[in-house]
């Protein structure tokens, strides 16, 4: 039996009525989806009756042995006064783990991302990030500094889950020390850029299409204050969908132009400047997630996110091959591939 269900299916019986006593006790609980990390999501559906045809919540559960869930009340909250949609909070018990959330509908952009939509939906994600980086209040809602500990902590991921475990790839002392430099030169590039909140996760699967604007923006729960190009990099080189060279560009140099526009980096940062910004920290961004995505599968049992890493990993041997600097990098993904 679940148990997590069933305190879960109690916690809604108590709680619901108190915020819409109009659902009665007619109403359908299935799964929504789960993420990578140990939360579970269900959609609410009231009944086909009355005032509440159609609608639904989100229901999370997120054991609060295994997650910590006031990051995830706080930032959303701050998103919000951001003018970014993000869940609304209905009700939150943090002991229990438990959260009513708005439903931001079940189309993530992945869905709909394609030659005819792509614009628009990226023009809507590119202005919603600008919002969430001139906005955020860095006293409001201090977060966590991405520091050279974390970004470090993050490649090694791809040493360890992927390189030597998923791989059984045999590092010699030359290569060890290789990916420390190598480490070392990306998270210091990182750390040279301006500072803002970074969502972190920020790509097509947890970018929703709804109907009253777009994103819908959700798995925020990890924000950090760090570079400025991470998000962007999240959402343009995405590790579930790829675009031509030129898009990218284009769409990165009209990124950089509004945020000299607003006033949000100096004018004297060119584009090959934040071009460099871009490329590097999504380099360092991609080791991780290829890191996780060998993880998600030895130690999580889940495999599906294996899909994902010939993309990921082409990016790395694709960008490092741009720079010098990063040539040993290069070299090694290349004879990944």
């Amino acid at each position: 039996m679940d148990q997590r269900l069933e305190q879960l299916e109690q916690w809604i019986v108590q709680t619901l009525p108190q915020h819409f006593p109009h659902w009665g006790d007619d109403y359908t609980l299935a799964p929504a989806s789960a993420d990578a990390s140990f939360r579970r999501y269900f959609r609410l559906t009231a009944a086909q009756q009355g005032e509440s045809l159609g609608e639904s919540l989100i229901v999370m559960d997120a054991p609060p042995e295994k997650e910590d869930s006031a990051p995830f009340v706080a930032i959303a909250e701050t998103l919000q006064r951001c003018g970014v949609q993000a869940p609304a909070l209905h009700a939150v018990d943090l002991q229990q783990g438990f959260m009513l959330l708005s439903d931001l509908g079940s189309t993530p952009y992945l869905n709909q991302l394609n030659a005819q939509h792509a614009e628009q939906l990226y023009g809507d994600a590119m202005e919603a990030l600008l919002l969430l980086q001139q906005q955020w209040p860095a006293t409001d809602h201090p977060l966590p500094a991405y520091d050279h500990a974390l970004l470090m902590r993050e490649m090694e991921l791809f040493r360890e889950w992927y390189l030597q475990l998923h791989r059984d790839y045999p590092l010699s002392v030359a290569e060890q020390q290789m990916l420390d430099q190598q480490f070392t030169l990306l998270s210091e590039v990182a750390l040279s850029q301006p500072r803002v909140a970074v969502h972190r996760d920020y790509h097509s699967r947890n970018l929703m299409v709804t109907r009253s604007g777009n994103p819908g923006v959700i798995d925020f729960q990890d924000a950090v204050w760090g570079p400025i190009t991470y998000d962007l990099v999240s959402l343009l080189r995405d590790c579930y969908i790829d675009w031509p060279q030129v898009e990218i560009e284009r769409w990165t140099a009209h990124y950089h132009q509004q945020l000299i526009e607003r006033e949000m980096i100096s004018a004297t940062v060119d584009q090959q400047q934040f071009t460099h910004w871009f490329d590097w920290m999504g380099v360092q961004r991609h080791l991780k997630a290829i890191g996780i995505f060998a993880r998600l599968n030895h130690r999580d049992g889940k495999p599906g996110y294996l899909n994902d890493i010939p993309r990921t990993l082409n990016y790395v041997a694709e960008v490092s091959g741009r720079y010098p600097e990063l040539a040993p990098l290069h070299e090694l993904t290349s004879r990944l591939l």
